[in-house]
């Protein structure tokens, strides 16, 4: 019992660590650019291509944000111009085993999350009509 009540302190925490990684991974555009880098290494522009909206400045700030938390890797290959290839890192590929099965388990679950909301905000319409009359 001690140890559940120190652990739901340890989530409000503010250095709560499963807080500081949903920080991280919970924006727009990080857990996309994850997924993508989860099939190889890719180039800047390519990896810009396959995320679906980014724009250029977003992406940067965001490989580098995953980089400062050790989720991606950036290599730089010496040519003219520079290659930049970005890459998840051994951590980066640890992190794709959760997040990949809350991203099964979202899918699977996406139908019953509609209906709910579908039921709620049916319900909240109608206290609304009610205390309208």
């Amino acid at each position: 019992m001690v140890s559940r009540i120190s652990s739901r302190r340890r989530l409000h925490a503010h250095a709560c660590p499963i807080r500081d990684v949903l920080d991280r991974i919970g924006d727009a555009w990080s857990l996309l650019t994850l997924f993508t880098l989860e099939s190889g290494p890719l180039r800047f522009n390519e990896l810009r291509r396959r995320v679906d909206g980014i724009s250029q400045r977003m992406l940067s700030v965001t490989l580098r944000q995953l980089e400062r938390d050790g989720l991606v890797s950036r290599t730089v290959t010496p040519t003219k111009p520079p290659q930049v290839e970005y890459a998840l890192t051994e951590l980066g590929q640890s992190l794709m085993v959760p997040v990949g099965a809350l991203a099964a388990w979202a899918s699977a679950k996406q139908p019953l999350i509609q209906r709910h909301r579908a039921a709620y905000d049916q319900a909240a319409e109608e206290i609304l009509d009610d205390s309208s009359r």
